[in-house]
C-alpha cells in the first residue's frame, strides 16, 4: 500500500521480537511513545473539547498519509533506528514497519500477515475517523 517504490531497503521488517526479549530504554520508550500513540488514536474520537476533535480529525488522515510515503514505516521506528544505527532505516529494527504487527503477534500469538494488518489499521482508522467527525458534529 505505499506509493514510494524502492526495493533497496524493505519497510517492512522480517522479524520481530520476542516476547521474552527485553528492550532497552530507547525500544521501550519509542515502543510506549507508539502505544499512547495508539491510545489516542483509538479513544480520541471521545474527546470532549472541539478543538481537540479537529486536532484529531486532522491527525489520523496525516498518519494514514505518512504510512504511504514512507513505505509503511512509521517516523518513530525511523528515528529511533537513526539513533540506533546511524540510518534512516534499518533492517536490524525489528519493528520497522511492523510495530502493529508485532504488537498483535506478541499479545495474541497471531502472525499476520502485511495486507491483513493494512486492511485492519486502515478500516479501523476510517471508522474511528467518522465516529470522530459524528461526535464533533454532535450526530448521535
Amino acid at each position: 500500500m505505499s506509493v514510494l517504490k524502492d526495493d533497496d531497503v524493505p519497510a517492512l521488517a522480517t522479524t520481530a521480537p520476542s516476547p521474552v526479549e527485553k528492550r532497552d530504554l530507547l525500544g521501550s520508550f519509542c515502543f510506549y511513545f507508539h502505544f499512547a500513540v495508539m491510545i489516542f488514536i483509538v479513544a480520541g474520537w471521545a474527546l470532549p473539547w472541539a478543538p481537540a476533535l479537529w486536532f484529531y480529525l486532522g491527525f489520523l488522515p496525516l498518519v494514514a498519509l505518512h504510512w504511504q510515503f514512507n513505505r509503511n514505516s512509521c517516523v518513530l521506528n525511523n528515528i529511533e533506528s537513526l539513533i540506533r544505527y546511524g540510518t534512516w532505516r534499518s533492517q536490524q529494527n525489528a519493528e520497522e514497519g511492523a510495530w502493529l504487527m508485532t504488537l498483535i503477534k506478541n499479545v495474541t500469538g497471531v502472525a499476520l500477515k502485511a495486507w491483513q494488518t493494512d486492511l485492519l489499521t486502515y478500516a479501523v482508522m476510517a471508522t474511528l475517523w467518522s465516529v470522530g467527525l459524528a461526535h464533533l458534529k454532535g450526530w448521535w
